[in-house]
């Protein structure tokens, strides 16, 4: 019996050093495809979706771990101000759009209106179908003006989100995540689904595609993540091989 369980630890040290191997290679590439994108003036937007608890922070957090802070923005937007509810919706979202040569990564971005807005009635029914309307010619136009728009969605099944709110829940130092909308997340299971199949099917385009992840195992989906952006963007000195998907146990 005990030696069945320190095999088990074993093998989840070994999957954990294997995830941290493949972490750092990932990470070294996207150094340099900063150095490229400032060098080049390029604008590079990423935006992380998914639902409550997919694990987007933390996704975004190891693309940028060794990243120069200077030339890179990580962007989580608040509740609207006042001023804000009376302005064109996407126009907060323009002002946070990157500079030449930096790079800005969404944490949920204008697709609140999309999903989360409606589902927890934030927003009209008018104001959901301007937007529908109105988000593949903005994105068209950012894309136009020499933005490099990557969409990630961070998929978990219904069982993973509820383990992850009661690990949140029951944490001292994360508990402060826990928010209202949190609270009604599971209940409103099935409108988010219904809200999220009417987003795919209006704006996943051939110009600006979603990538859908599957997050059920957080070093899984961080991996994955990494590899997409470093295989979309056609930065200089681009190591093929280590951008090659491999497959390993986490």
């Amino acid at each position: 019996m005990f030696l069945s369980r320190d095999n088990a630890n074993s093998e989840r040290v070994l999957r954990y050093l294997n995830y941290e191997i493949r972490l750092k290679k990932l990470q070294e590439e996207l150094i340099k495809l900063q150095k490229w994108v400032h060098k080049t003036d390029e604008k590079i937007v990423i935006i992380y979706e998914g639902r409550d608890a997919a694990g987007k922070g933390g996704a975004i957090r190891r693309a940028t771990e060794h990243l120069n802070p200077r030339e890179f923005k990580v962007v989580a937007l608040p509740k609207p101000t006042e001023e804000e509810m009376g302005q064109w919706y996407f126009q907060r979202y323009v002002n946070q759009l990157p500079k030449k040569g930096s790079i800005v990564f969404f944490d949920r971005s204008w697709y609140n209106r999309a999903i989360v807005e409606p589902v927890n009635g934030f927003c009209t029914k008018e104001e959901y179908d301007t937007f529908m309307n109105q988000v593949n010619d903005f994105e068209r136009m950012i894309i136009g003006s020499g933005v490099r728009l990557i969409k990630f969605y961070f998929s978990i099944s219904k069982n993973e989100q509820k383990k992850r709110f009661e690990d949140i829940i029951s944490s001292p130092i994360k508990k402060w995540k826990y928010s209202a909308v949190d609270q009604k997340a599971l209940e409103l299971w099935d409108d988010y689904t219904d809200y999220k199949k009417e987003m795919f099917l209006k704006t996943d385009t051939e110009l600006a595609p979603w990538k859908v992840i599957k997050a059920n195992k957080k070093t899984r989906a961080r991996v994955e993540a990494i590899e997409h952006i470093l295989d979309t963007i056609p930065y200089e000195f681009k190591n093929e091989s280590i951008i090659e998907p491999i497959q390993f146990d986490s």
